[in-house]
């Protein structure tokens, strides 16, 4: 049973019906004692960092999600889910995560402007992953796998990344840190690749 938190932000259909289509049961929840009894939970998420952290707190579910991280059980979030992640991020100033996974969540068009190029933001569309930490890809990834990202803060590549896309700048595609994983990406809208990663993480 994969347990999915429900904080009110994101549409959350098409990863119910992903997770249904590669036979996984879930369970969409926004009690923790519903939430603590999954075997894995999935943090999803769109919009803007800090308006996700409050509704995580009015919820009390930022503090449910580092005591189950600190079972060992599995977590996953999910483009701005794994943003919640980290130490902190500079959207609409700074603001503190769930510092789970080391470090920070920066802006995408400052990066860019840096580097000199002109790339549009959001970083919107298809875009291929490169491998860097084998030993930590518990979800099957491969050189190469084109997966689907909509987003304009990112995580920059470092110890924690396991693949990164090329947008200028090196993205994080996948982070883990023992049993938290983050895609930046939506795997379920990454299409059969998507769909893998979602089984692979099922299996955890």
């Amino acid at each position: 049973m994969t347990g999915v938190i429900d904080y009110g932000v994101g549409n959350l259909f098409s990863l119910m019906s992903s997770l249904k289509a590669v036979g996984e049961q879930a369970e969409l929840s926004s009690d923790p004692s519903v939430l603590r009894a999954c075997d894995r939970i999935i943090l999803p998420g769109v919009g803007a960092f800090r308006a996700a952290m409050d509704k995580l707190k009015e919820k009390k579910l930022d503090a449910f999600v580092k005591d189950y991280a600190a079972t060992g059980k599995s977590v996953m979030g999910i483009c701005l889910g794994m943003q919640l992640l980290f130490d902190k991020s500079y959207e609409f100033g700074v603001t503190d995560g769930l510092g789970l996974i080391r470090g920070e969540v920066l802006p995408l068009e400052d990066a860019l402007k840096e580097k000199g190029f002109d790339y549009k933001v959001p970083h919107m569309g298809w875009n291929s992953l490169n491998l860097v930490n084998a030993e930590n890809n518990d979800l099957g990834l491969k050189q190469g796998d084109f997966v689907y990202y909509v987003h304009s803060f990112y995580a920059p590549k470092g110890e924690y990344t396991v693949a990164y896309s090329d947008y200028g700048v090196p993205v994080t595609g996948v982070a883990a840190a023992g049993n938290v994983i983050g895609c930046q990406f939506h795997p379920e809208k990454s299409g059969n690749v998507g769909l893998k990663i979602l089984k692979a993480f099922c299996a955890l």
